[in-house]
């Protein structure tokens, strides 16, 4: 899996203007808790779909980026959380144990024009 690192504000418009064209989306991954590196590790042994873009966030480096996402998109922080962005608007949202890649691809399916 290739992810695309999160640690620029400006990039929050840049993601928003591609998920017009295609999903995308966000891992927020704290370095410190097991239970977001047991949901990386999930992702990434499942590999990315085509046609999904991936960022990965370090939200203990970047919480202050954490916090606008938590804004941009109307979602409630949490950690691990995943966000899948679509029209540059969160369509879904999924934190913990409940990450999987299935489902990340399920929704984008559902998603794509």
């Amino acid at each position: 899996m290739m992810w695309k690192d999160l640690n620029d504000l400006a990039q929050l418009a840049a993601i928003q203007e591609e998920s017009k064209t295609r999903p995308v989306v966000l891992f927020k991954h704290s370095t410190r808790c097991s239970i977001s590196s047991m949901a990386k590790s999930r992702l990434e042994r499942a590999g990315a779909p085509e046609g999904i873009s991936f960022y990965l966030l370090d939200l203990i480096r970047y919480r202050a980026l954490s916090n606008q996402i938590a804004d941009d998109f109307s979602v409630m922080h949490q950690s691990p959380q995943v966000l899948l962005i679509s029209n540059g608007a969160c369509v879904y949202n999924e934190s913990h144990s409940a990450i999987s890649m299935d489902e990340i691809e399920h929704q984008a399916t559902g998603v794509k024009a």
